[in-house]
């Protein structure tokens, strides 16, 4: 989906994704037959698939509890703070102190979060030194752009040494690599009006078919 070019208002990419956001899915094979199941949003598709395989989520309770605490932790916060914290520093049209601090400093508050969390654990979830799951997978793109979001990885040295363990693991790689081949690298251009109303300007309208 190029959704610098309006994919994502396509009345096809709607049918699974009312939203007009990435990511979506279609599982073509559910699990018990029957037609194929589209799931929209990150978290949703990331449960949606550990239920499916049996993999990536603790199969006892309160593992099971501590995944989804922290991989809503990351839909509600993380993921939300430090996306406006790339849009106020890299896509708005002016620069705006108070909020590019407030959610540099929110962006902060939560990596400190991590960091705590992952003090004597290897992993978000599960008992023990903890269990690789969704909500690490979830949450380690967040900060893998550390740099882009202003924030000092040394700072956060439990947090550091996850991300490197994550950043290691072969299908993490293999992610990556495909990223890189499907969206090459390239130097930042500034978007042009189309582009910047396409991606953050957007109403009840747009909702409504009249974009």
């Amino acid at each position: 989906m190029n959704i610098s070019k309006g994919d994502q208002f396509k009345p096809e990419f709607l049918a699974i994704a009312p939203n007009n956001r990435i990511p979506a899915i279609v599982d073509h094979d559910p699990t018990g037959a029957g037609p194929p199941i589209s799931v929209f949003e990150s978290g949703a598709i990331l449960l949606y698939l550990a239920e499916k395989t049996g993999k990536l989520i603790p199969q006892d309770l309160r593992g099971r509890a501590s995944a989804l605490e922290w991989l809503f932790w990351q839909m509600a916060g993380l993921g939300p703070m430090a996306g406006q914290n790339s849009h106020f520093n890299k896509a708005a049209p002016e620069k705006i102190p108070y909020a590019i601090n407030r959610y540099e400093r929110e962006t902060a508050r939560l990596y400190a979060v991590l960091d705590k969390r992952l003090q004597e654990r290897d992993f978000l979830a599960g008992a023990g030194r903890g269990e690789y799951s969704v909500a690490d997978i979830a949450s380690y793109p967040w900060t893998k752009n550390y740099a882009r979001l202003n924030q000092r990885i040394e700072d956060f040295p439990n947090l550091q040494r996850w991300q490197k363990a994550i950043a290691e693991r072969p299908a993490t790689e293999r992610a990556y690599a495909l990223a890189e081949k499907v969206n090459p690298a390239k130097p930042a251009a500034p978007l042009t009006d189309e582009e910047r109303r396409l991606l953050y300007g957007q109403d009840a309208s747009t909702v409504a078919g009249r974009r």
